[in-house]
């Protein structure tokens, strides 16, 4: 029986990492999808919950996004009624986006549904090996949690 193409890439570590990662994202996208809801528009509604009030630059520093995709997908989640932006009490020149009411409830389904995906992603694994593989991937990720 033949070998699978590219054994030795297939061994490597970053090789594995990345199909988990594509997979996990899969799963995650058709989550949030089935709830309507975008990745980026996921993890801005996520910030702005925790950041709120927050001004538009700083919100886009903190989760990564260029400020003009930033504005697209802000535009998209207050035309849908989920975010407002409103002159930052402490600096009146500069938008604070916070979230309404709809948002905050779609966030807890979309959070919901993201969490019921990484189960599915980690199913293969017991409870003790899906905190071993968590505290590995943080200390690989250069991420402190």
């Amino acid at each position: 029986m033949a070998e699978a193409p590219l054994p030795a890439i297939r061994a490597l570590p970053s090789w594995l990492l990345g199909r988990a990662a594509a997979r996990g994202r899969s799963l995650v996208a058709d989550a949030l999808a089935a709830e309507g809801m975008k990745m980026w528009h996921h993890v801005v509604l996520s910030a702005v919950r925790d950041l709120a009030p927050v001004a538009q630059a700083d919100l886009g520093r903190g989760v990564g996004l260029d400020p003009k995709d930033l504005v697209g997908v802000l535009n998209d989640l207050q035309s849908a009624g989920l975010v407002v932006r409103a002159p930052d009490p402490k600096d009146r020149r500069k938008n604070a986006v916070s979230l309404t009411g709809d948002g905050a409830r779609l966030l807890t389904r979309c959070e919901k549904a993201a969490r019921e995906a990484n189960d599915e992603l980690l199913a293969p694994l017991s409870t003790a090996e899906r905190d071993q593989f968590m505290g590995l991937l943080i200390r690989i990720s250069g991420t402190d949690g």
